[in-house]
């Protein structure tokens, strides 16, 4: 049983990539093995429009082929048993990086053709994870129904969470951000962030229930 994580964000150790490596621990406490990579660590573009993905009768025909460091994590995301992706909520999108990916991991299982339009041959479970400085679960409804949709056409059955109100800097007199009470965001993060590292931890494991359901 093989679980891939993503982490979608420039941090490599805040708040997204704790949930995705909560998760993660989840699926190993299942029995499942597991992989995380960091985008940020990775040399990659967005979709080309090479078209290899839907050439009749290629080898690179319902897979992005496009050769660059992101190729062999989307094939490793496609042998996987179950996926667990996340990212920071930015100006109510995801990070370009985390749409990137998603442009080459869609788009490589699309035709244009109603009788296939999906051209994976599998599905897997997938674990969505959202952080969010907005105040409540929900908050960026649009992005949440649109990313749930999508991915469960494509990849397989979505679940999303999200970790909200979150903590975004350790010392906030650095920064540029009076609008916030600092008392109040800490005092969420001591309560709730716990309790969101847990869900997380719980997605982990179901996924891989799931998987072994398949």
């Amino acid at each position: 049983m093989k679980v891939i994580g993503i982490n979608g964000s420039p941090r490599r150790e805040w708040n997204t990539a704790q949930m995705v490596e909560s998760a993660l621990k989840g699926a190993q406490a299942a029995g499942a093995e597991t992989t995380l990579y960091h985008l940020r660590d990775i040399d990659f573009k967005g979709c080309v429009s090479c078209f290899a993905c839907l050439k009749l009768g290629a080898p690179t025909h319902g897979r992005c082929s496009y050769p660059d460091a992101l190729k062999p994590v989307i094939d490793d995301i496609l042998s996987a048993d179950a996926l667990i992706i996340g990212s920071p909520v930015y100006f109510g999108d995801i990070t370009a990086a985390t749409r990137a990916l998603l442009e080459r991991l869609w788009f490589g299982g699309l035709a244009y053709d109603m009788s296939h339009f999906v051209l994976y041959t599998r599905q897997i479970p997938v674990k969505v994870i959202f952080t969010t400085n907005a105040p409540q679960e929900g908050f960026h409804t649009t992005l949440n129904e649109s990313v749930v949709t999508t991915m469960s056409r494509f990849i397989g059955p979505t679940e999303l969470i999200e970790a909200n109100d979150t903590l975004q800097f350790d010392d906030y007199s650095k920064y540029d951000a009076a609008m916030f009470n600092v008392a109040a965001k800490q005092k969420r993060h001591e309560e709730h962030f716990p309790l969101d590292l847990q869900r997380a931890f719980d997605v982990g494991k179901k996924a891989v229930g799931e998987a072994a359901a398949v």
